[in-house]
């Protein structure tokens, strides 16, 4: 695999000394980091005569396989093994291996020797290895990761791609044996715990997890809140730490009148650095981002940012795309979360699993309202279930909410902790343990509320602070109309349900194009564009109009990875996305969001643009527009102004083709002009 030089020069260029900044790791006094990401040795577990091949992180070996539509694509042990050189000079130092992601159960070994296992593919874990290695010479670091079916490990099933591999980023990190510990369930070590926030005063607890490897210490830690170069406020602690000790301590911190994390409109954050000082040396530091906010749900008026009412325009995410599967790289994050801002997405339900450290970064960055979960999921349509009812499979789950919330809890756009989705009370019944699950929550965080994701009736819609429904109204049967019927009954019935809508969508091809609108099968190989257009048009107007919908999230962003589907233009993708999996094509449901939802960026879209072939006469012609009012021509004549709607469209009915070709060009005048055009042949049928 070639080696990324943007990533290294954006990782490493600064070098070694570091400390973490808003969730990854950066310049710092004694705090070192190296990226182990470059030249591993890569076998399956069944190739026991050692042929391997060179692999650069992040990698999974399902890119091809799983993505091609193979049903039974390889699921089992794949061997990563790299030669670390460990310098002498780090003897009496801390030597700890950060994963930010392996699929899903890793075991770890050094030189050989067994060190330990991580079951859960999507959390970040650290194992300390100071006491494995040789220093002053070359050691084995072998990790065995394993993405089989297991019966223990969330999630059980899902209607995505289960790719196996070391896909996130792996660091070696070197502490002083006095640090602020990197041992807590993969966090940074520092909590930022927002108590009590308005817009005349925020009050939060700074709590650090301290450890110390080695003889009895006298350190100083010292708390510093900073708005760029100006500092807000610092407090500083004397403390003692006993050999082999695991603390943690809390430092209050209270700013006036503070500047709040306030989404799209204004994501500013605070930086707290968390220093730890011996003799007066700086030995350890950690930074985290501080978004002072403070917001809630209304069951009748929905989500209120800082006081005021903010509806929740959302969009669903996987962690995969063509060609690389779910080994993804910062510009692959980036490129996602700027064609979000581009459609105008303020919020976002990062499904159905915890995701790359840096996508939640993205997301503090630009302001948009992140709903987070754990990967405890149901079958939807398929077989099986996602709820086992054995010991090990319950501690499993709460394992990966603990690990979940510790390692995201100071990104201020989190305001949603998730719990299930598509769980099924039939047989092994979850809804006492997503009791369990919801008090756990509760207790690693109070601030935040929960949610959940359901597809039926039941208990289990009562638990979680917030309930959002998964709706399909008009591509699983049915018409778009039924939504309105169920949100209405919903809230009529459960007045006291705060109630959202985590998934709908419907699926479409680029390449299926009809001038009719007619409904198509959804497990079918023909999935028309325009129908999905119409789907989401038919959708968001009743989602529009009913305000005590807390949040909506479009299913999905993009298309994504399931090898099961055998639907579409190809096995093995789910085509709901508003744009491809390639990215590089923006379908015209796509664009309108961006005229609804996105009103700073004058545009004119021609709807169809893609059905170059008419055989009806009579078309209709229809555009997404922030413009006021539009004129169409056909042929350079005319067709009349249309005043845009509230839905940002514009249509003209039986407009009439001649045999041939035919420009169909519409404009909308003004600063900036904006047009749009297309040329189609109408041939009679």
């Amino acid at each position: 695999m070639k080696k990324n030089t943007k990533e290294t020069s954006l990782r490493i260029g600064a070098g070694l000394l570091i400390c973490f900044l808003l969730g990854t790791l950066s310049v710092s006094a004694q705090r070192q980091e190296m990226l182990l990401n470059d030249n591993w040795a890569f076998r399956f577990s069944h190739q026991v005569q050692q042929h391997t091949q060179r692999v650069d992180l992040p990698h999974t070996w399902n890119a091809q396989d799983a993505l091609s539509g193979k049903i039974d694509y390889k699921r089992g042990i794949g061997n990563y093994e790299k030669m670390l050189y460990v310098r002498p000079e780090w003897k009496g130092k801390r030597l700890f291996l950060r994963f930010d992601g392996v699929n899903s159960v890793a075991n770890l070994f050094i030189n050989r020797k067994h060190v330990g296992e991580h079951r859960g593919g999507y959390a970040a874990f650290v194992f300390e290895i100071t006491d494995q290695v040789t220093y002053g010479a070359t050691n084995s670091v072998l990790v065995r990761a394993n993405n089989a079916e297991q019966l223990d490990v969330m999630p059980l099933v899902g209607d995505f791609n289960f790719y196996g591999g070391i896909y996130r980023d792996v660091h070696l990190v070197i502490t002083e044996s006095a640090c602020i510990s990197p041992l807590d369930h993969g966090s940074p070590g520092v909590y930022l715990v927002q108590q009590a926030v308005s817009a005349q005063e925020a009050q939060v607890a700074v709590k650090v997890n301290l450890n110390n490897g080695a003889a009895g210490q006298e350190v100083e830690l010292r708390v510093q809140v900073a708005d760029g170069s100006k500092i807000i406020t610092q407090q500083h602690r004397n403390l003692s730490l006993a050999q082999g000790s695991a603390i943690q301590t809390e430092v209050p911190v209270t700013i006036k009148k503070p500047h709040l994390w306030n989404g799209r409109q204004d994501p500013f954050m605070y930086q707290v650095t968390v220093s730890l000082f011996k003799e007066g040396k700086e030995i350890d530091c950690v930074k985290q981002p501080l978004g002072l906010r403070y917001f809630h749900t209304d069951p009748d008026k929905g989500f209120f940012l800082n006081g005021r009412h903010l509806p929740l325009h959302g969009v669903c995410r996987h962690q995969d795309r063509a060609e690389l599967g779910n080994a993804l790289r910062p510009e692959h994050h980036e490129e996602d979360v700027a064609l979000m801002l581009e459609m105008g997405v303020n919020a976002t339900r990062l499904a159905h699993y915890p995701q790359a450290s840096y996508v939640y970064d993205l997301m503090d960055k630009h302001g948009i309202v992140t709903w987070a979960e754990i990967p405890f999921i149901g079958p939807g349509g398929y077989a099986d279930k996602g709820f086992v009812d054995q010991p090990s499979f319950r501690a499993n789950g709460k394992l990966q909410l603990i690990e979940l919330i510790r390692q995201h809890y100071n990104h201020p756009s989190i305001c949603f902790w998730g719990l299930f989705n598509e769980l099924k009370e039939l047989g092994d019944n979850p809804v006492e343990y997503v009791k369990e699950l919801d008090a756990l929550a509760k207790q690693e965080d109070p601030t935040r509320p929960t949610t959940s994701a359901s597809n039926q009736g039941g208990d289990l819609n009562f638990i979680t602070e917030n309930i959002a429904w998964n709706r399909y109204d008009g591509w699983y049967g049915s018409t778009p109309q039924t939504l309105a019927t169920f949100l209405d009954q919903t809230h009529a019935k459960h007045p006291q349900l705060r109630i959202g809508v985590s998934e709908y969508g419907a699926g479409a091809s680029i390449y299926h194009q009809q001038d009719s609108l007619k409904q198509p099968a959804p497990a079918g190989w023909w999935h028309p564009e325009n129908w999905q257009t119409y789907y989401h048009m038919e959708n968001w107007k009743i989602i529009a109009q009913r305000p005590f919908v807390w949040g909506t999230f479009v299913w999905n962003m993009f298309d994504f990875g399931a090898a099961h589907r055998t639907e579409g233009d190809r096995p093995g993708i789910n085509d709901k996305g508003l744009v491809t999996f390639d990215r590089k094509a923006r379908k015209d449901a796509f664009y309108f969001y961006k005229a609804n939802w996105n009103k700073q960026a004058p545009m004119l879209h021609l709807a169809e643009k893609r059905c170059l072939l008419r055989t009806q006469s009579e078309q209709t012609i229809m555009a997404f527009t922030t413009a006021p009012e539009v004129e169409l021509f056909v042929n350079g004549v005319s067709q009349g102004k249309q005043q845009t709607d509230r839905f940002a469209t514009v249509s003209w009915k039986g407009v009439r083709m001649q045999p041939g070709e035919n420009l169909i060009r519409v404009v909308a005048p003004g600063k900036p002009s904006l047009s749009d055009q297309v040329t189609v042949t109408y041939v009679a049928p």
